[in-house]
C-alpha cells in the first residue's frame, strides 16, 4: 500500500516537471532602442571609416533562457557586408555570467568595463574589443544586423589569447545549448 501510494507520487512528480517544462516561455532577445527588423539609431551607427554615429551599443535584455545556463555569449554580425560572403563582425562577448539577464545601453565599450564582471570579449571586425555600429556602404540597401545571444553548457570558454571571431564563434557555438535572435537594420543614403 504505501509503496502504491509512493509510486503515484512520483508518476504525478514527474507530469508536473513534464508540464512546467512544456509551458516554459520561450528564450528570447529584444531592446528598448529597436523593435525586432527595425532600424537602429544613428547613434548606434560607428564613428569611423565614412559613418558619423557615436557607437553606443543599444540596450539588450533576455529571458527564457534554459534553466541549465551557466553563461551567456553575444555575438553581433552584419552577413550583408560587402566581404565576399564572411560578413562583418561588429563585436563578440562571451563569458557573460548565468545570472544575467539585460546588458545596458552604452554596455558595448571597448575597455569592457561596462561589461558584467567575468566577461570577455575579442576583436571584431574593425580590429577593437566591443561594440562596432553599422556602417554599411553609402547608398547600399538596409544591411542586416543579427544580435544572436547563445546560453551556454559551460561557466567559461577557454578562448586562446589573440583568437578571432570565428575561433570564438565555433567555441560558442560548441557550447550552446540555446540561443535568441534580434535582428535590426540600417542603412545610408548616398550623398
Amino acid at each position: 500500500m504505501l509503496a502504491d501510494t509512493l509510486i503515484r507520487a512520483a508518476l504525478m512528480a514527474t507530469k508536473l516537471a513534464l508540464a512546467a517544462d512544456a509551458v516554459q516561455a520561450p528564450f528570447t532577445l529584444s531592446s528598448r532602442d529597436f523593435q525586432p527588423n527595425g532600424t537602429l539609431h544613428d547613434d548606434q551607427a560607428y564613428s569611423g571609416m565614412g559613418c558619423t554615429g557615436q557607437n553606443v551599443s543599444p540596450e539588450l535584455r533576455w529571458s527564457g533562457a534554459p534553466a541549465n545556463a551557466k553563461s551567456f555569449a553575444l555575438l553581433v554580425h552584419d552577413p550583408d557586408a560587402p566581404t565576399g560572403g564572411a560578413g562583418w563582425w561588429h563585436g563578440i562577448v562571451y563569458d557573460l555570467p548565468a545570472g544575467t539577464d539585460r546588458l545596458a545601453r552604452g554596455a558595448g565599450r571597448e575597455d569592457g568595463s561596462a561589461m558584467p564582471p567575468g566577461a570577455a570579449s575579442v576583436a571584431n571586425d574593425y580590429g577593437t574589443k566591443g561594440y562596432g555600429g553599422p556602417c554599411p556602404p553609402e547608398g547600399d540597401k538596409p544591411h542586416r544586423y543579427k544580435f544572436t545571444l547563445y546560453a551556454l553548457g559551460v561557466d567559461k570558454l577557454d578562448v586562446p589569447k589573440g583568437a578571432n571571431a570565428s575561433v570564438a564563434g565555433f567555441m560558442i557555438n560548441a557550447n550552446a545549448i540555446g540561443r535568441a535572435v534580434l535582428m535590426g537594420t540600417y542603412g545610408r543614403a548616398k550623398r
